[in-house]
């Protein structure tokens, strides 16, 4: 299983961004840092310190990716024809976790690692128990049977502070969600800001 290895809060605090739009983010209360000099640390930052935040701010997004895994997608969108930056976000997009999320099946990043981990999920009717897993255009993700009726997935379903983007196809009755297409970046309904260029110019240097 997956080590969650920061709480989702912490990381909206040390970006000073309510990164997911959560309206329980304490950043909604206080945009600066964490600790007690956290009023001080405004200074300006370099094109290194730019570009290193633009990449932790991402990586913290998808339930902070390990930099190892984070690297591997990029170093694999890199590969790929077309804009670097657009693809890194598209096979970010791809993951099964985020698609999890993307559907309202759960309430968080987090909670979609962790519900797929415990065995609650299948793709195109086999059970899939990696979050990493990789989706293809027109897999069909669905909430194993048994699981359909617990209450993270009844309210999740229902949360009204993000919807669903027009690149899946979710049926709530069904606990459904096909995978129609693979998004850019500006079809990706992030809260905040992401500026992926930042980050290819981050590993690029």
């Amino acid at each position: 299983m997956t080590k969650r290895s920061e709480a989702k809060y912490k990381i909206d605090r040390r970006m000073g961004q309510n990164i997911w739009g959560r309206p329980k983010s304490p950043v909604n209360k206080r945009e600066y840092g964490p600790g007690q000099h956290g009023q001080r640390r405004k200074g300006k930052l370099s094109d290194f310190g730019v570009q290193l935040r633009a990449k932790q701010k991402l990586k913290g997004y998808y339930a902070n990716i390990s930099e190892r895994q984070f690297h591997g997608i990029y170093v694999e969108a890199g590969r790929m024809k077309g804009d670097t930056g657009e693809n890194l976000i598209g096979l970010l997009e791809r993951r099964l976790d985020t698609v999890i999320y993307r559907a309202k099946f759960v309430a968080t990043m987090f909670a979609a690692r962790q519900f797929i981990n415990h065995g609650h999920v299948k793709v195109n009717g086999r059970r899939v128990n990696i979050s990493s897993f990789k989706l293809k255009i027109g897999d069909v993700v669905e909430v194993k049977e048994s699981s359909k009726q617990l209450a993270v997935v009844l309210e999740s379903s229902q949360l009204t502070e993000r919807d669903v983007p027009d690149f899946l196809e979710v049926d709530h009755s069904k606990m459904t969600a096909k995978f129609n297409r693979v998004p850019h970046l500006s079809d990706v309904p992030f809260a905040v800001q992401m500026e992926p260029h930042l980050i290819v110019e981050f590993y690029s240097r």
